[in-house]
């Protein structure tokens, strides 16, 4: 006999299916972990003073570069910049690691691939930091888990930079948006 389980589906239905499905895989993989709401990302980047980078690039191609050009321009925080292997961007000292910041900061945000996520949220919570937030792109469940189990805000696959923008009337740079609500239609 297989051995049979129970999958519950987002419509709250539920049905029994063999444990070694396919189906059975994609299920147990699907996310279910839900990160802070829109109206508590914005709190959080409304108490803000400062914000590490971590693997923050001198390389102008890559996104956190453009991340990093987008919040010294556009915002009031106090930016720090961690790559062991490299020594400025944009003009400021970049350090080895986060315990080499000369403050705490109050966001983390993290550039890294998902398996190295578990090992920067040790690296956080040893500085003291409150939150971590994960790039867009990058998911790591257990990660999250784990980082809130130690107290931290988590956020995950989001881009600080889009959400930045979005609480403050900037996803026009770029294309994305006008910033102005009219219904009437453009010239052309």
């Amino acid at each position: 006999m297989t051995a049979t389980e129970t999958a519950v589906l987002s419509n709250g239905l539920t049905c029994d299916i063999p444990a070694s499905s396919p189906l059975a895989k994609l299920l147990k993989s699907q996310r279910t972990w839900v990160g802070p709401s829109a109206k508590e990302r914005n709190a959080i980047l409304r108490r803000a003073k400062s914000v590490a980078i971590v693997g923050a690039s001198p390389n102008p191609a890559r996104s956190s570069y453009f991340v990093a050009t987008y919040l010294s321009q556009s915002s009031d925080y106090d930016l720090y910049f961690v790559n062991p292997n490299a020594d400025e961007i944009l003009g400021q000292k970049v350090y080895k690691s986060l315990a080499d910041l000369p403050v705490v900061p109050d966001i983390v945000d993290v550039f890294r691939r998902a398996s190295d996520i578990p090992s920067v949220i040790d690296e956080v919570v040893a500085i003291g930091s409150p939150v971590v937030w994960v790039q867009l792109g990058i998911w790591n469940q257990d990660a999250a888990i784990y980082g809130e189990s130690k107290g931290l805000t988590v956020v995950m696959d989001r881009c600080i930079k889009v959400e930045h923008a979005r609480f403050n009337g900037g996803l026009y740079l770029l294309g994305f948006d006008t910033g102005q609500i009219t219904a009437r239609k453009t010239a052309r």
